[in-house]
C-alpha cells in the first residue's frame, strides 16, 4: 500500500494579512480532511511571517502572529531576518513562549555557544506507516547584525553539513526549510545534492509546479500570503528511499472567502492600535512633510538620527515619512504609522572626495519619484533628501561640512540609515568596510527619544 503525505508550506507573510483568513481556513480544512482519510499531514513556515510593519505585529512584538500559527495548527516554521533581526534579543527570545509548534533554526545560537532553549536544529517525524521525515532549517546569514543583537549564527551550509550527516541515517525524507534565497537554494542542492525537499523563502520566489532539479525538488510561495505551496509524497513503506513527489501552488486570492473576513483583518489591525495607544509626547504644533520639496518633518527626523549617531553630518531621504505628526497628543501609534519601517540609523565613514559624490548623486536625481522596493522601506518613493550639517551650492558644485568646505582627502562619519548599506542606490555608502549599525532601535524609536528631548 502506497502511503500519501501531505505537506502545506507558507513564506515571507510579512504580516500581511489581506488573505490571511482564507489561508488559515484552508489549511485548518486540509488537515482535517487528510486527517480523517488516515493520511499524513505537516504544515510549516519558512520564515519572514512576522513583520513589525503591521500594528498588531509592532504591538504584540509578534507574540500574536504565533498566537495565528498555533490557531492554524502548524507543525514547524522556521526564523526569517525579519524574526531574527528586527527584535531585540529579549522580544525574539519571548517570541515563542506559547508556541504549540517546533521551531527549527539550526544555525542560531547564544552568544555563548549554546542552542536557545525555543529552538532545535532538526526534528524527525515518523508517519503512522513507519515513514521518517528528518526536517531540519537556517537562516540567512546576515551575522553582523545578529551579533549586534547578542545573538551567533553560523555559516549555513556549515551548519546544514552538520545536521544532515546526523539525520541522514534515520531518515527517510531529508525536507530543508530555506530562509536564504533561491541562489543559496541552488547551491544547497549541488552541495548536498541529497536533500529531497527544499522549501524556500526571502528572495519572494515561486514555482508554480515546483522546480526539480536532480532528485531534489524546490517548492516555494512567493510572498505576502499570495500563495500557499503543497507537496505531496507518495511513498512505498517497504521501500521508503523510493518516492514521488509533486508540488503546486494555491493561489489565496482564488481561496473561498471567509464570513466576515474583513472584520477579521479589521480586529487585528484594533488590537495592534490598542497596544500602540501610549502617550510618548504631545507638540505643539503639527509637523507637515514632503516628498518633493524640504520640509519640517524629515528634517527633525534627521536631526533625530544625527544626534542618536553622534554623527558629524547626515542625510536621509524624506520618503521615509509616510505621515504628518498632528497637534497635540502623541502616542507610539502614531510614529508606527509615520515610520513603520524596520530600518535602523548607522554611521559610515566615507573619504570627502565619495562623501561629495554621494551628495551631487542625491541633488541630482529626481529622487521624488524613485519607487522603492525591499531593504526594510514600507513606503512609496525614495524622496527629496534633507540633511544635518551639510550645505551644497549646486551651481558652484561645492559642499560645506559644518560650515568648512568639504576636505576630499579628509574622512567623515556620516550619520544615515541601514537602507543605503544594504541598496545599491549610493556605490560608496555599501562598499564602504567602516559602518556602525545601532539596534535594535528603528527610526521610530529615534524619534520617539527626539520628542521626548525637544
Amino acid at each position: 500500500m502506497i502511503e500519501r503525505i501531505h505537506i502545506y508550506h507558507t513564506n515571507d507573510l510579512h504580516s500581511h494579512f489581506e488573505y490571511w483568513p482564507r489561508i488559515q481556513a484552508f489549511l485548518q480544512e486540509k488537515q482535517r480532511l487528510h486527517a480523517a482519510a488516515g493520511e499524513e499531514v505537516y504544515l510549516f513556515d519558512c520564515g519572514d511571517f512576522s513583520d513589525r510593519w503591521h500594528p498588531f505585529t509592532e504591538g504584540t512584538r509578534g507574540k500574536g502572529n504565533t498566537q495565528l500559527l498555533n490557531e492554524t495548527g502548524y507543525t514547524a516554521v522556521t526564523i526569517g531576518n525579519n524574526e531574527g533581526i528586527t527584535l531585540s534579543h529579549e522580544n525574539l527570545d519571548e517570541l515563542y513562549q506559547e508556541a504549540q509548534f517546533e521551531v527549527i533554526v539550526a544555525n542560531l545560537y547564544e552568544a555563548d555557544q549554546m542552542r536557545p532553549k525555543w529552538c532545535v536544529p532538526y526534528q524527525i517525524y515518523e508517519t503512522r506507516m513507519g515513514t521518517k521525515i528528518g526536517v531540519t532549517a537556517v537562516t540567512t546569514y546576515y551575522q553582523k547584525l545578529y551579533e549586534l543583537l547578542e545573538w551567533k549564527l553560523t555559516e549555513p551550509f556549515t551548519e546544514l553539513e552538520i545536521q544532515l550527516n546526523r539525520i541522514k541515517e534515520e531518515a527517510d525524507v531529508l525536507v530543508v526549510l530555506s530562509h536564504l534565497g533561491i541562489h543559496d537554494d541552488e547551491k544547497m542542492i549541488q552541495l548536498f545534492p541529497q536533500i529531497d525537499l527544499i522549501l524556500g523563502s526571502h528572495t519572494h520566489h515561486f514555482f508554480m509546479e515546483g522546480k526539480r532539479v536532480g532528485k531534489t525538488m524546490m517548492a516555494a510561495g512567493g510572498k505576502h500570503g499570495r500563495f500557499v505551496g503543497y507537496v505531496q509524497l507518495l511513498v512505498d513503506p517497504l521501500a521508503p528511499h523510493f518516492q514521488s513527489m509533486s508540488a503546486k501552488l494555491f493561489t489565496s486570492k482564488e481561496l473561498p472567502a471567509v464570513a466576515h473576513e474583513h472584520e477579521q483583518l479589521q480586529q487585528l489591525a484594533d488590537i495592534g492600535k490598542k497596544q500602540l495607544d501610549v502617550t510618548i509626547a504631545t507638540v505643539d504644533h503639527t509637523f507637515d512633510f514632503s516628498w518633493k520639496e524640504t520640509s519640517e518633518l524629515p528634517l527633525l527626523l534627521c536631526d533625530a538620527v544625527h544626534e542618536w549617531c553622534e554623527a558629524e553630518c547626515t542625510m536621509l531621504n524624506s520618503g521615509l515619512i509616510l505621515t504628518s505628526l498632528e497637534k497635540g497628543r502623541v502616542t507610539k501609534y502614531h510614529l508606527h504609522q509615520m515610520l513603520p519601517h524596520p530600518i535602523n540609523p548607522c554611521t559610515v565613514e566615507l573619504s570627502g572626495a565619495e562623501l561629495k559624490e554621494i551628495i551631487l548623486h542625491a541633488e541630482n536625481e529626481d529622487w521624488s519619484e524613485v519607487e522603492v522596493i525591499g531593504l526594510g522601506f514600507r513606503g512609496k518613493v525614495m524622496g527629496k533628501f534633507v540633511y544635518r550639517g551639510i550645505e551644497v551650492d549646486q551651481e558652484k558644485l561645492q559642499v560645506h561640512i559644518n560650515g568648512s568646505p568639504l576636505d576630499p582627502d579628509r574622512m567623515y562619519k556620516l550619520g544615515t540609515v541601514d537602507l543605503f548599506t544594504f541598496g545599491n542606490f549610493f556605490p560608496e555608502i555599501k562598499r564602504s568596510p567602516n559602518k556602525a549599525y545601532f539596534m535594535p532601535e528603528f527610526l521610530r524609536d529615534v524619534m520617539e527619544w527626539k520628542l521626548q528631548n525637544i
